[in-house]
């Protein structure tokens, strides 16, 4: 858990785009030999956060996103076939997306977005996209709204949030628990979970929620609402917030005499968390949507941990995550050709509903539920340790 080194090196990446619009690609693929007619250059517009309260997790993501980026400009440079990717800071701010998908689209000249992170941006790019005839390819943490039949320039590489939720309440049930209370921060992101979390509840004829909480980022709020969570005596805790509320929700719960279950959904972040929590992380479940970051024989992790030892980066599940989107959308470029456009990349990432991307199933097709076996569920020993 090297957390200075992501975080420094956030803040690098974080002072170097900020607002600046400048495009990072780990290859320099106009030194590579280039076929007759030169290189088709596919243009990914990424607004992500590398400042803010959601810095680790989007450095990560967007550290992964280059790898894959690097790798695929290694792979095709006979061919011309090449993206470049252009990152733009967002500070998790949906104002900021919203500005930097015009930029990317409208003066970057962009073939699509790529990655947003967060519940809002995800909301605001694909409003952008809608609006300029573009595509949102692998958005993180996307509400559950954007996988409707209304957004089919929208594509998910990760499973939706009701996919979580239903993974989370069926292990409640599972090992009894009935009294299932759920706390979250009251942003886009916090009120779709709690909509997954009922959804998932409702579809699998559980007990209803005995409490909920949305709570104000960085707010006085909080001990008042884990206290009415807390005399509702709930045997689980469901979590949909960042690691700054999700830690202190924890340790104030704790110090208070709470002794039953945490459950976390992904977008927690890990490392954040153990960054935050500590030792006091031990016993937290979280669910994964990728698989582990940790060596392995599945063909997409040893791929990825091939490309991070030759990087400055440590792994992550979020860069792993970041390195699965990147690898994925380039296959779809190359599938739709030279010659591609929004509509015939449209119509081939529509198709893509069962692509391998090394080991790891991924289906695009818009509005269709992803396959809970893609989830897993993990618990952090005191020491950082990742068990199953």
């Amino acid at each position: 858990m090297n957390t200075s080194r992501r975080q420094w090196l956030g803040q690098a990446y974080g002072a170097l785009l900020v607002g600046s619009g400048v495009g990072l690609s780990s290859t320099s693929w106009a030194q590579q030999a280039r076929p007759p007619g030169g290189a088709r250059v596919v243009l990914l517009g990424q607004s992500v956060p590398l400042t803010g309260g959601a810095a680790e997790i989007g450095s990560a993501f967007a550290a992964g996103s280059r790898l894959a980026v690097s790798d695929f400009n290694e792979r095709n440079a006979s061919t011309g076939l090449q993206l470049k990717l252009v990152q733009l800071d967002d500070g998790y701010e949906a104002a900021r997306a919203t500005a930097n998908a015009r930029t990317l689209l409208t003066t970057q000249k962009a073939d699509l977005l790529f990655g947003f992170v967060g519940t809002a941006s995800s909301d605001a790019g694909a409003a952008v996209a809608a609006k300029e005839g573009s595509l949102l390819f692998a958005p993180f943490a996307a509400s559950d709204a954007l996988r409707g039949p209304e957004h089919p320039n929208v594509f998910h590489v990760r499973p939706g949030m009701i996919d979580e939720a239903l993974k989370i309440v069926r292990q409640c049930a599972t090992v009894g628990q009935t009294r299932v209370a759920f706390v979250g921060d009251d942003d886009a992101m916090g009120r779709a979970g709690l909509a997954a979390v009922q959804q998932a509840i409702t579809e699998l004829k559980l007990t209803p929620l005995v409490a909920t909480a949305l709570v104000p980022a960085g707010g006085d709020k909080l001990d008042a609402a884990l206290k009415d969570v807390q005399q509702k005596s709930p045997q689980a805790i469901v979590l949909v917030s960042l690691s700054g509320t999700t830690a202190s929700a924890i340790r104030k719960l704790r110090k208070s005499g709470y002794t039953g279950s945490f459950m976390a959904f992904s977008i927690v972040g890990i490392d954040p968390l153990y960054a935050e929590l500590g030792k006091d992380i031990g016993g937290i479940v979280i669910s994964q949507v990728v698989p582990s970051p940790r060596p392995s024989a599945i063909p997409i992790v040893k791929e990825y941990l091939a490309a991070v030892d030759n990087s400055d980066q440590t792994a992550s599940y979020e860069g792993l995550e970041g390195f699965i989107a990147a690898k994925t959308v380039g296959e779809a470029v190359r599938r739709a050709g030279r010659g591609f456009n929004a509509a015939t990349l449209q119509r081939t990432m529509t198709a893509m509903t069962d692509y391998d991307v090394g080991g790891f199933r991924i289906n695009l097709r818009p509005g269709l539920r992803d396959n809970v076996r893609s989830i897993d569920l993990i618990s952090i020993s005191a020491d950082g340790r990742v068990l199953r």
